[in-house]
């Protein structure tokens, strides 16, 4: 043992000195590069910060070994803050105290498995119905039942979005994470044994209410546990997890049958059981509400580390808790509170509009418009390069939205969205009026891959951001509910009528519809849509009541006679 650890000092030992060597050239490059242009500063930035959370990640295993803290405590600091500064100019420590953020990185991505498995539900219709339709199926399938079997998820978040919200708030957010496995495991179960088509039904309704605990839930739970400064990274994990699960359905789908399908998916919810069971804490924020205040504390030096002083951040806490108890969290209090309504109509129309650009249309059925867009490549092929551009630019978008900010990230994704599919439609248009389109036959799988990575970068991953952020915690677990049910609505109406579109309308009118709700959703970020970055709850809550911010020179006096505010 003593020869082993003897092992992992020597090799942190000589990761600190590879991590100056490379600190020192990639801080040159981000020099140079923010010179150059400030969004691919911010991009090198998360790079040269990534680079040295990972070198440190070994170090804690030896915490009591000085060398090897210093990767990790470099950390403490990232990308500064104009409001960090002391009081007075004076040497004291910065007022916004950043911790270590190994362990919230591993929470996280521990509570988004969870979205990874959401996204392999998402995804296996699109392996699944040709399996489903063909003759040698044991499954009796027809295409109208198949559109049900795709839009009942949505159904069946509805059920699963409310309860999960009310449950979380009176038991706990890690047991209502935690039991959510049961239905997944449950669902997929039944999938496999399925003997007729209203086993697939009852399966899918299932899945869709665990897909409802979850946007209701992990988002929220995730809001709570992370620090400002990369809270809307750690949020937008949700999304990737969620791309991460559609392109494993993508990778194997073609190469497996029915039967395997359902197995490689159904092991997810066993591996989130045993994470969320032995890796995430409870949210601070919940314990201190429910008045487990030394259990809170604890739980915050777990997520920040032992070093980090948490009296500000408790106290902060504590002000917002206090705050909500000036309403008793039920519905005729949660409709008068302007904060509430306003953050409702900000995730309802992100949602609203998310759904309405066609992205689970394209999910479910992406081989069928490949093939009916005589498209040069592979449809299946074409599935997965969707599938990879999906991940890369979701995880871009992780590194950029505490950087860049939400606002211009979803106003930059939805108005290109609304030119690739304007674009799509018009060649969908000349292909159904007989025009030769034999030459540009590539156009769909530019115009769709360029649209699902835009979709990655904005309009996929920050309203699952923006759930975890805007709500005030007297009246999250409820107005999340209500609105995921509403935007479930919403879904399942797109999903299922997207036949009907086609049969009336063809795919040319279908998609400039979709372009259209683009264009709408673009106008709606504009005007409605506040920007969160680098803000703390209590600073989101008080703009969303119309509480006027104070100046530079007065908030950096207030930050330093009240160290809770900042």
């Amino acid at each position: 043992m003593y020869y082993l650890i003897l092992y992992f000092y020597q090799l942190n030992r000589k990761l600190y000195l590879f991590e100056g060597a490379i600190s020192i050239g990639l801080d040159l490059c981000k020099m140079t590069f923010e010179n150059l242009h400030p969004e691919v500063g911010a991009l090198s930035s998360s790079t040269y910060l990534f680079v040295k959370w990972f070198l440190g990640i070994v170090s804690t295993f030896i915490p009591s070994l000085e060398p090897v803290k210093n990767p990790l405590l470099a950390l403490s600091a990232p990308p500064k803050n104009d409001d960090t500064t002391a009081a007075g100019g004076s040497a004291l420590p910065a007022i916004r105290q950043e911790g270590k953020k190994f362990r919230q990185y591993a929470t996280a991505l521990s509570a988004t498995v969870g979205p990874f498995a959401v996204g392999t539900v998402l995804a296996w219709m699109s392996p699944a119905m040709p399996m489903l339709l063909s003759p040698t199926s044991k499954i009796k399938v027809t295409p109208n039942q198949g559109s049900w079997v795709g839009s009942l998820i949505a159904i069946g978040a509805i059920f699963g979005s409310i309860p999960a919200g009310k449950c979380a708030d009176m038991f706990g957010r890690k047991p209502v994470i935690l039991c959510l496995t049961i239905p997944f495991i449950t669902s997929w179960t039944i999938i496999y044994f399925a003997t007729d088509v209203w086993m697939l039904y009852v399966a899918r309704l299932i899945a869709g209410s665990c897909l409802g605990g979850i946007t209701a839930t992990v988002p929220m739970y995730i809001g709570e546990i992370a620090e400002s400064s990369i809270r809307g990274e750690l949020c937008s994990y949700v999304q990737l997890n969620v791309t991460l699960g559609i392109l494993y359905v993508y990778a194997i789908g073609p190469f497996v049958n029915y039967y395997s399908l359902a197995i490689m998916c159904g092991i997810l919810p066993l591996i989130w059981f045993m994470l969320v069971l032995l890796v995430i804490p409870e949210s601070p924020m919940y314990l201190l509400k429910r008045g487990r205040k030394e259990d809170a504390e604890k739980a915050l030096v777990w997520l920040r580390g032992k070093d980090y002083d948490i009296a500000s951040e408790m106290e902060t806490l504590q002000l917002h808790i206090e705050e909500s108890k000036k309403h008793t969290g039920k519905f005729k209090d949660m409709i008068s509170s302007r904060a509430t309504i306003r953050a409702a109509i900000t995730v309802l129309g992100l949602l609203n509009f998310l759904s309405c650009s066609g992205i689970n249309v394209l999910i479910f059925y992406a081989q069928s418009i490949f093939e009916t867009s005589n498209c040069s490549v592979s449809p299946k092929l074409c599935s997965v390069i969707i599938g990879v551009l999906q991940v890369i630019f979701t995880f871009a978008s992780s590194q950029l939205v505490d950087r860049a900010g939400r606002r211009v990230l979803l106003l930059i994704s939805d108005s290109v969205m609304a030119v690739c599919l304007g674009t799509l439609a018009y060649y969908f248009w000349l292909q159904e009026h007989g025009v030769d389109v034999s030459s540009f036959n590539l156009i769909p799988l530019i115009s769709l891959g360029v649209y699902i990575s835009t979709f990655a970068l904005g309009f996929g991953p920050i309203p699952g951001v923006m759930i975890g952020e805007l709500f005030s915690p007297e009246f999250k677990g409820l107005a999340i509910g209500i609105v995921c049910v509403l935007a479930s609505l919403i879904e399942f109406c797109v999903v299922k009528t997207y036949q009907t579109l086609l049969n009336y309308c063809d795919h040319g009118i279908t998609f400039a519809i979709f372009a259209g709700f683009c264009v709408l959703g673009t106008t709606f970020v504009w005007f409605l849509v506040p920007e969160t970055k680098n803000k703390s709850l209590q600073e989101i809550q008080d703009e969303l009541s119309g509480k006027k911010k104070p100046k530079a020179g007065q908030s950096q006096n207030a930050t330093g006679s009240q160290p809770a505010s900042a």
